[in-house]
């Protein structure tokens, strides 16, 4: 039986946008339908409610503002009773920034000669080595488009940049005392990149260092650049993978894949990286002692303290950043990244190694964010870029499990980078003892294998 999709399921370029994709039906399946458009993000996503403080909305940009974005029945992205549409955040940032990306004079793009000249060059640039796909210079495309062009213009483009606010007042409420119950903005202002496995997260992160690097080298003044970097990932051997982000870094991927225009490249120099994993923001012990000993100094007064402080953690990990301010964070893998519903209730529902995996999940996330509120208070952060195939929230979080990250801006996913030719088909494994199906042969195999063996005995053999 032909089957085109998987025979021959490449239908675009990963160079260029994509503007072909196959046809799913409603169980997820190929219809052998090919639809001459890009694939729209077509999951659903919840949209928060408003911040409100005495009664009253705190800020009206999910109520309200994005309702100017409505679908055909004319239902806006929000409502009171946080409601669900097929009309997401992604769709709407993507369709402004194919918009933008369209435009042919650099002096319509409302951005600084800088980043121009950088999107320039991952566009256009004749690439002797490995060239950046489209999803990749995509993603930076749309913090671009965020953090420079989004808020000088109008209506429609602060009401995403109020609603991705809003999300994050709503699921990373700020835990310090200033934060506290003023209405005042969350702790941490995070973006989320959903990317595919395998589509290159490593070279979207170099190139975010770079376009904020060369801006904040050349705009000193500027507080929207930054060129100090904490990169955060779920162990030490993604953190290894990721030395290629050091500027001096003998396979550096500014140089070496060509990320920068070589007249760049002594201002990518100035970058200050740190790249750990989120173990290392636990406060560690400054020293140990018996509890006998303990007992012993402590005496009649207070309890003595060993553990060290926030700042002593914060100049243990990343020394590096200690003069420098609002440093841009990047979460790889930032589905481990979270802040748990304080009024959580599913986990109560979850028994053996479901719950026990839930506990394990919210402590890693507790620890993570926890860290980069700390980090947030004494150096100060711009953003958190979360990178992550699946940024969903995970069982016991408090949030319906696989829900995708309220403050999630663009979508390439695995289907993308099957038709893309990124990746490569994935077969599902199918069980082997289905009633009625045919039993492998591997089951069974001397039954099938015995009679063809050679009928001497084990003695007779002789090694050549």
């Amino acid at each position: 039986m032909v089957d085109p999709f998987f025979d021959r399921p490449i239908l675009n370029s990963p160079y260029a946008y994509p503007n072909r994709h196959w046809e799913l039906d409603a169980q997820g399946q190929p219809t052998q339908k090919i639809i001459e458009s890009r694939r729209r993000a077509e999951f659903i996503t919840p949209i928060p409610k408003s911040r409100k403080q005495k009664g009253k909305q705190s800020t009206p940009s999910a109520q309200g503002a994005l309702d100017l974005y409505s679908n055909e029945e004319g239902e806006g992205l929000s409502s009171d009773d946080q409601k669900y549409d097929s009309i997401t955040l992604i769709n709407a940032v993507r369709d402004h920034v194919d918009a933008w990306r369209r435009l042919p004079d650099p002096a319509d793009w409302k951005v600084t000669p800088e980043t121009a000249r950088l999107l320039q060059h991952w566009r256009h640039y004749n690439f002797t080595g490995i060239r950046p796909f489209f999803c990749q210079i995509e993603a930076v495309e749309t913090l671009i488009w965020l953090s420079e062009v989004a808020p000088v213009l109008g209506k429609k483009e602060s009401a995403l940049l109020g609603f991705i606010k809003d999300a994050n007042a709503i699921a990373n409420p700020g835990t310090d005392a200033e934060a506290a119950g003023r209405g005042s903005p969350p702790s941490l202002f995070r973006i989320a990149l959903k990317m595919a496995t395998g589509s290159g997260k490593t070279t979207v992160m170099a190139m975010i260092i770079a376009w904020q690097t060369i801006n904040a080298v050349r705009r000193p003044q500027s507080k929207r650049f930054t060129r100090g970097f904490l990169v955060v990932t779920p162990g030490i051997t993604i953190r290894d993978r990721l030395r290629v982000l050091q500027p001096a870094d003998p396979d550096s991927y500014y140089e070496s894949r060509e990320l920068v225009p070589p007249d760049m490249l002594q201002d990518i120099k100035k970058a200050k990286i740190v790249i750990t994993n989120y173990h290392a923001f636990m406060l560690r012990e400054k020293m140990t002692l018996a509890k006998g000993t303990r007992s012993l100094l402590q005496g009649a007064g207070e309890s003595i303290n060993t553990t060290e402080t926030e700042g002593q953690m914060i100049h243990r990990v990343m020394p590096e950043l200690m003069n420098i301010k609002n440093v841009i964070v990047i979460n790889d893998e930032a589905h481990h990244c979270y802040r748990e519903k304080a009024d959580d209730e599913s986990e109560t529902l979850l028994k053996g190694e479901d719950k026990e995996e839930a506990n394990e999940n919210n402590e890693a996330a507790r620890v993570w964010i926890t860290g980069l509120e700390m980090v947030k208070r004494y150096l100060g952060i711009n953003t958190v870029v979360d990178l992550s195939a699946t940024p969903f929230f995970l069982r016991g979080s408090g949030y319906a499990e696989g829900t995708l990250f309220h403050w999630t801006v663009s979508d390439f996913s695995l289907m993308d980078a099957i038709e893309c030719g990124i990746v490569k088909l994935p077969r599902v494994p199918v069980s082997d003892n289905i009633p009625g199906e045919e039993t492998p042969k591997y089951r069974n195999l001397w039954e099938h294998i015995g009679p063809r063996m050679p009928k001497k005995k084990p003695g007779q053999f002789r090694r050549p």
